[in-house]
Order: structure tokens, then sequence, then C-alpha cells
């Protein structure tokens, strides 16, 4: 009985003022929605990826190298480690993007792979783990003549099977026939620096033979335990007769590189909702508060006969309670359809993980979540009835006890004191009016200004990150100063010889000024507590002037070394501490003069002062264009005079670099405009239907006073103007200051080497284009709800 009841009082309510309750549930549906698929995106995503490493068995660690090495000792290690289940030494032949073209038999189409900044290897199927995988999750295993492509090359490329790889070697040209596409459990990010290709055993060594390609071993080790990880990367750091001459990487890093870029879209999306669910609050606890003011008397008299608070509050929770059901069944239905589009490039780069009971129960329990909160938050607003008096509801019409209505009485009396129009000299009357009654109604109209605030942030900081990442000025955070050139030097056979060209043609070519050339030198490194000696990757060269951005200290002289932020935190050392080295097995103590950040090579670097000099692993050349010069057009002179070189415009490697995280951002960015605007103006009409309503006597008051209705109307107007100013203004302030500081903590939490992130924000577009746009929006939201008042009945105000 009491069920049927409190449901016909909620179907009636709603029924009753459709207008603002569509918008409330509009609200909600958006803010479940979110929710929803944000931890549906989570939840594929990490199913996609644990998919994957279930079929294609990733190392727990891996070393890259580059020269000679002894098998011998590799094996003699592996036996001394009792931890190591499996291991294995895959060979790769590394190609530049240029060598390699591609052609389509059918139309004739074609095309190369030079616009690719990462490493290009050819590598074998191994027999044991760290297969590459096909669509199906089988793994291929390509007869001679044929060759699998990464996914991230068949979409980035439109490669079709069937399609002609053509590989440039020194011999002439290895003409091989896209089978399939392969997804690599090690390389699937872009923040990843190299991808592989399947081949054959026979064509492997037709192109080892051909020569032009840079050969290159992974030393791999599965592990009986994965958490002895830490364990066995000390002990083969520490082993002089092991090959170092790479990056180590271990399976921590692999998971976090590859579930990074599409698990920002699945926060971003949760971060959307919470500051939805925020508004959607905001707005249930005006109107529940509104909806106690106007019906006080039914209150009253239903106190009079005898019904408890308790049954009266539920009987106004009821509404909200169907409310929010309604709002958590259409937006979840609204998250599955949403996560399938959203999921689909995590499905091809990943793998198609099977639905498990976690897919249905972690969007459940986010929607549970949501429904348990706004129904908590509604039943403490609606408390407010245990305090209604049922003498004063019923004969002033009034929520407030005697206290409280004396106490409001005297502020009041107070404002119009303070206020009052006789002491008014010049000036529009309508306009003081309309400050006087906001002043008076600020608790009320405060709503917009909030609403505005929320949403200026909801906009703006996803915009925010998305011009952080792509801005030239990020390569600060990449470890690297800023310049229009890089010249990345590596794949040759000799790379010294290749670097002197270069260098001293970018040092004679007029349209190029600050040519500054740097070497990548593997040092090793003494551990935290003497726990062995370890790998440590050291760029070399001249950091006089403004060549890296300094977290903490300064650029580093002669004796000193300055560490990247995530290598600082794993010595524990800080600027003025002392740092063992050694190479060639002469050992120094180096001074750290300063910390960076820097998100390349998995975010562990170091640099030092000095010569470039020959014998590194590596080179890399930076310099600026004089003016005039395009950095396109130039990039591509040395391309084509130096093949061996990989020679890119600034801009495009860190586009290339951070194509999935800027990818993500954008769909954030694009998200929370459509999002921020449509709320603010759904909310702005909301309150202002309410606002007129309630408000109607009022402005009945001021029309038979001589105000003209559109002095009426332009003083709502102005307060709703006023009102979305101040919250916007207060929305960027908070998002350049606050904001900037809580997506910091975000992102330094990912542990990719970045710990003081400062946004590099497009002024023009956040501090313009975005208040504009949001202004407009609001102030046409008002002109659209005031415009009935026009041909609305005057007489009908003075009834109330």
């Amino acid at each position: 009985m009491k069920d049927s009841l409190y449901f016909r009082s909620a179907y009636n309510d709603l029924i009753k003022n459709k207008g603002v309750n569509v918008a409330l549930v509009v609200v909600l549906i958006l803010s479940a929605f979110l929710m929803a698929t944000g931890s549906m995106v989570m939840e594929r995503l990490v199913g996609s990826v644990d998919q994957l490493f279930d079929e294609a068995k990733p190392p727990h660690f891996l070393q890259m190298h580059k020269g000679d090495y002894d098998p011998d000792a590799l094996a003699r290690f592996a036996s001394e480690q009792p931890e190591v289940d499996a291991w294995l030494v895959e060979e790769m032949l590394g190609f530049d993007g240029a060598a390699i073209a591609w052609q389509r038999p059918e139309t004739g189409e074609s095309g190369d792979l030079s616009d690719s900044l990462i490493d290009n290897l050819f590598v074998t199927q191994n027999e044991e783990f760290d297969f590459l995988i096909d669509e199906t999750g089988a793994i291929p295993r390509p007869s001679q003549g044929e060759v699998y492509v990464p996914v991230a090359y068949q979409q980035r490329f439109d490669l079709r099977a069937g399609d002609e790889l053509a590989v440039r070697t020194d011999t002439g040209i290895r003409d091989l026939r896209i089978e399939g596409f392969v997804r690599d459990s090690q390389m699937a990010s872009s923040l990843s620096s190299a991808t592989r290709f399947l081949v054959s055993d026979a064509d492997f060594r037709e192109l080892e033979q051909g020569g032009g390609g840079a050969p290159e071993v992974i030393v791999e080790y599965r592990l009986t335990d994965p958490s002895s990880i830490s364990e066995l990367q000390r002990a083969y750091e520490s082993d002089e007769a092991l090959p170092k001459n790479g990056q180590a990487v271990t399976f921590q890093m692999i998971r976090i590189i590859n579930a990074f870029s599409d698990g920002l879209v699945a926060v971003a999306l949760v971060f959307v909702s919470l500051l939805l669910i925020a508004i959607a609050l905001l707005s249930l606890r005006f109107v529940i508060r509104g909806t106690l003011e106007d019906e006080v008397r039914e209150i009253g008299a239903m106190k009079a006969i005898g019904l408890p608070h308790n049954a009266i509050a539920r009987l106004y929770l009821a509404k909200y309670r169907v409310m929010t059901f309604l709002a958590c069944v259409v937006g979840g239905v609204l998250a599955v359809i949403a996560t399938n589009l959203l999921t689909r490039s995590i499905q091809v780069n990943y793998a198609e993980a099977p639905p498990s009971v976690t897919t249905v129960l972690v969007p459940v329990l986010a929607l549970v979540l949501v429904y348990l909160f706004v129904v908590a938050i509604c039943r403490g607003v609606l408390r407010g009835v245990k305090k209604i008096s049922v003498v004063n509801a019923l004969v002033h019409g009034s929520t407030l006890d005697e206290r409280q209505t004396a106490r409001r009485a005297r502020r009041q009396a107070r404002r119009v004191r303070q206020t009052s129009l006789a002491s008014y000299r010049g000036g529009s009357v309508n306009r003081r009016l309309a400050l006087l009654d906001l002043r008076a109604e600020g608790g009320q109209w405060v709503l917009i200004s909030i609403v505005f605030f929320l949403a200026t942030i909801l906009m703006t900081l996803p915009l925010n990150l998305l011009s952080t990442f792509e801005s030239p000025r990020f390569v600060t955070y990449m470890g690297a100063p800023e310049s229009d050139l890089r010249a990345d030097l590596q794949f040759s056979d000799d790379v010294d010889a290749v670097r002197e060209d270069v260098l001293s043609r970018m040092q004679g070519d007029d349209r190029l000024r600050d040519v500054r050339a740097f070497a990548n030198v593997l040092y090793e490194a003494e551990g935290d507590q003497g726990e062995g000696w370890e790998t440590l990757r050291v760029e070399v060269g001249d950091y006089s002037g403004d060549t890296v951005e300094f977290l903490q200290g300064e650029r580093p002289e002669p004796g000193q070394i300055a560490l990247s932020v995530l290598n600082a935190d794993k010595y524990q050392l800080s600027t003025g501490d002392e740092l063992t080295i050694r190479t060639g097995g002469e050992t120094t103590t180096v001074v750290v003069s300063g910390v960076y950040q820097d998100v390349t090579r998995g975010g562990y670097t170091a640099k030092m002062q000095g010569a470039a000099t020959t014998g590194a692993a590596g080179y890399v050349i930076y310099a600026n264009t004089a003016d005039g010069a395009d950095p396109a057009v130039v990039a591509t002179d040395y391309s084509e005079r130096f093949p061996a070189a990989t020679v890119t415009p600034m801009r495009e490697y860190v586009q290339q670099t951070l194509s999935y995280v800027t990818d993500a951002f954008r769909s954030a960015a694009i998200l929370s405009f459509i999002f921020g605007i449509g709320v603010a103006v759904l909310i702005t009409s909301l309150f202002l239907k309410l606002r007129l309503t309630r408000e109607r006597r009022k402005m009945g008051v001021l029309s038979a006073l001589g105000f003209s209705t559109g002095e009426i109307i332009a003083q709502v107007r102005g307060k709703t103007l006023l009102a979305v100013l101040v919250g916007t203004l207060l929305g960027l302030v908070f998002a350049a200051t606050a904001g900037e500081s809580l997506v910091g903590l975000v992102i330094s939490l990912a542990g990719l080497g970045i710990s003081n992130l400062a946004f590099l924000p497009n002024p023009l577009l956040v501090y313009v284009v975005y208040p504009l746009v949001l202004i407009t929006a609001g102030y046409l939201g008002a002109v659209v709800l005031t415009a009935r008042l026009r041909s609305a009945d005057k007489s009908w105000w003075l009834k109330g």
C-alpha cells in the first residue's frame, strides 16, 4: 500500500513538472552514462591487454643490445638464476622507414614508411614465448616471401593483405607479400620506440646477407615468479659479461605503456562524469529546496494530520529514486553502445577479451554507486522536512522556524537600509534593482555561477592537456632542447662516419643555426645500497645555454651529471649528491647538478657535459632553422641526402611519439566541450524556469509599478549574464592554478617521468574562444527562456 502511494506520488510529480524533471534526468543520464562508459572502457582495456599477454606471453624482463655479445655468458647467467623459467635471444634487423616501400598491385597505389619515426625491426617467430599474434589470436609462421606487418601500420598506411612490401638493402630490393597483420605485446603503443615485422627464417637470412639493416638483439626472460623481476634485473646489470648496449624493459613497464593511452580515455570519461554528478547534485539540491518552499503548506498539513516527517520525506524521495533509477538504466544501455565504439581500436591493437563476470559487474557497480550517492544526497536535503514547523508552514508559508524567520527579517532590513534607492543618484534604476535582487537572492543565483565554474573546468582542463602534449615546447618534458629539427643516427654500420657527414653538412648550411650533437653513451652506475652495477644511459654533449629545462638545479658542468626524475628517485639522489659511475673499467664519482623531466626511454636517462665522442650507441643532432627556412623542407632534403639518418621536424617528432596520448586527449577535449556547453545551457534553462515561476508575483508588482516587460526581461538576463561571467572567470582561474596542480599530480602518479606538469595552453582558445562560447550559450539560454514573458498574462503574475 505504501509503495503504491509513493509510486503514484512520484508519477504525478514527474508529470506535473515535465520541463524541470526532464532537465534533471538528462544530466543524471549523462553522469551515469559517462561513469559506466569509463568503467567499461577501463575493464575492456585491462581485459584486452591481459588477453594479449596470455596469448603472446611477453617477457618479464628484457635487455635490448646492439653489437657483439657472448652467448655462453648468457647461458651461464640463466643457469645461475633459479627464478628463470625460460629465456631466449631474439635476433632483429632494423631498417629506416625510407628503406621500406609498399605497393598495391590491383590499383597501383604505393608509398613508403618514411613518415614513421620508430625503429622498424624484422624478426622471426619465437618458439617458447614473446609471440607475435594475428587477429585471431593464433601464432602465424610465414612462409618464404611472406611478411606480417604491425597492426599500427595497417591502420596508419591503410595496408591490406596482398600488398607488396619492398625492403631496400645494400645489394638490392627484397620483395615480400603482406600475408597478414600482427599484434605485438611489447611494442603496441606509440610510446614504444620500435615495432616488429614478422618474416620467415629464410627471408631473415636474406635480409641479413643483403646488408643495410642494423643488427640488434633482445635478451628475454620469463620467470616462475614475476615478483622477482627487480632481483633479476639487478643481477643482470651487475654482471659485466652480459650485453647491455640498449634499453632494459620490465613487465610492469610494458603493461603501463600499453594501457596508458587508451586508459586516459577512460579516466577522462570518469572525470567528466564526476563533474556532471556534482552539477546534477547542485541542481537537485536547488530543486528540492525550492519544492519544499513551494509546497510548505501541504507539508504542514500532512504533519498536522499526524504523518511523521520520515514518511513525508520518503514521499518526496520516491520521485528522485525513480528519476535516478531511470537515468542509470538509460545511461547503462547507452554506455554499452558507446563502449563498443570506443574499444574498437583496443580490440585491434591488443586482443578481443571474452566477456567475463567483471565485464558485467564493473559497470553495474559504477551505476549502483551513482544511484546510491545521488539518493543519499537527496535524502540529506530532505532532512529539512523535520525542521519545518506546522504553525509556520500553515500560517506563514515558511520552512523556517521562528528564530530563523526573525534572523532573516533583521538581515533583510539591514540590506534595505544599506541599499535604499532613495540615495541612488544617476544610472539605470532597472540595473540597480537587478543588482540589489542578485545580492539579496545570492544563495539562489550562486547555482548558475557554480555550474559555469564546473563547466569551465570541464572544458578547459582536457584542452589544456591536449595543447600541452601537442606543443613543440613539450620536448622539454622529453629531455630535449627546444629546436626546429632533430636528426637520429643509429641504423648504420658506420654510425660515426654518418655523424661526421651530417654534422659537418648542417654546420655549413646557411638554413640552420644552433647545431648541437649529442652522443648516447652507456655507463654503469652503482646501485642503491651497494646492490651492484646497473646500466645507465647518458646523453653526452654541450648543455650550455637553454638546452634543457631543469626541475631542480642546473645544467651539468664537467665532473657533474644531471638525472631524469625517475633516475633521481631510483638512486634516491638530489642536487649536490654524489653518484659513482664507470665505463670501460674506469670508475669515477660525479656530482648531481640537476634533475629534469623525461618521458623517453622509459624515463630513465641522464646527461653529462662533454664532447660527442665516437663509439657511442647512437647520436642525436638538434638544429634551429634560420629565418624563412621551412623545417619540413630542410628535413626532407637531409633525409634524401643521408638515408642512414632520420631527420624530422621537431613538431612532427613530438606528434608521432605521443600520437596515442594526444588522440586520447583530443577525444576527451571534444566530449568535454560538448557536454560542458550542453549541461551549462540545460541547467541555466532549468534554473530560470523555476525562478520565473516563483518570481511571477514580484514581476507582477514591478509591472504594476510601471516597469515595462522589456525592463523586467532585461533584469533577468542581466542577472543571468553576471552570474555566468563570475562562474566562468573563476573557473578559468581555478583551471590555470589548482587544476594544473591536480592534473600534474595525476600525471606524476602514472610513473612516466613527469613530476611537475606546467600547462602550455592555447591562449586564444582557452581564454577567449571557450569563455565567449560558454558565456554566449548561457546568455542565449536566458534569452530563449525570457522571450515568452512578452506574451505572458500580467494579471496572472499578480495572482502568484
